[in-house]
């Protein structure tokens, strides 16, 4: 029950990071909260929407050989931006660049957890 908290704390200090920081300056989150928010959002989107966006594309991502994620990636985000309050993106450009910061971030955040929990197997045998 505690990862999936960790997680979206993790991806909502990414998200603060990515906002303060100036890397990307079309992207802009106004406040933990929000970034909070957003980080469920496009969790809860990248469950719901994204399978189904996936299946509809599949042809281009067959023909793009699967660079069509990084748009459907970026998709996502967007969604996420327009519904939360207190989150900002301007651009295609700096749309795509958040979402792959982001989806690099959480797939460190997964291969991090995975490991641990092997880790943890480990020592009780």
């Amino acid at each position: 029950m505690l990862k999936p908290i960790v997680y979206f704390l993790v991806m909502a200090a990414a998200m603060m990071t990515l906002s303060m920081s100036g890397v990307l300056p079309g992207f802009r989150v106004d406040g933990f909260t929000a970034a909070l928010v957003g980080a469920v959002v496009l969790a809860l989107a990248n469950a719901l929407l994204k399978p189904v966006l996936f299946l509809l594309t599949l042809p281009i991502t067959i023909l793009t050989l699967g660079l069509f994620l990084l748009v459907l990636n970026a998709l996502m985000l967007w969604i996420t931006a327009r519904v939360v309050p207190g989150m900002h993106l301007e651009g295609a450009l700096t749309t795509l660049v958040a979402s792959l910061i982001l989806s690099l971030v959480g797939m460190v955040w997964n291969a991090i957890s995975k490991d641990d929990g092997r880790r943890h197997e480990r020592d009780r045998d």
